[in-house]
């Protein structure tokens, strides 16, 4: 297997600013593994609010998270500030990957990145439901 390489923070589209907490790291006083994956939602989801995409307990159409990996390459620790770069990475008929790098402080080369994969679903009956226009053409703006 073929370790990846970072990728660089101007590979992302999109950034957002999250602030590391005391809470994130573990016994060996860095960022936990398992944190590295709620900064992926994070930014997935609050790029979806913030394009009118998601409106949360009022969206007829939600996405479920079926798929996530994580390479990391530099430790992250409390105080940290992390830049979430996102991009969509393939986006089918009613599924999008995502692609997130984490950024420590002021560094411009991942110290982790992965992918987190959305299926959207109809919010009834979770049934596979065809991406709408409006969040093609927003999924455009971060190819």
């Amino acid at each position: 297997m073929t370790r990846p390489t970072p990728n660089s923070l101007d590979s992302y589209p999109h950034h957002l600013t999250l602030q590391t907490r005391w809470a994130d790291n573990d016994v060996y006083g860095h960022v936990n593994n398992s944190v590295y994956y709620f900064y992926f939602d994070t930014v997935v989801n609050r790029w979806l609010i913030d394009n009118d995409l998601l409106d949360i307990g009022k969206s007829e159409t939600i996405g479920l998270v079926v798929g996530t990996s994580c390479d990391y390459f530099a430790p992250m620790s409390f105080p940290d500030t992390v830049v979430a770069g996102l991009r969509a990475a393939k986006v089918g008929s009613s599924s999008v990957t995502y692609e997130i790098g984490l950024f420590r402080n002021d560094e411009t080369t991942a110290s982790a990145q992965g992918s987190f994969v959305h299926v959207y679903v109809d919010e009834k009956n979770r049934r596979p439901s065809p991406l709408s226009d409006s969040m093609k053409t927003k999924l455009g703006e971060i190819t």
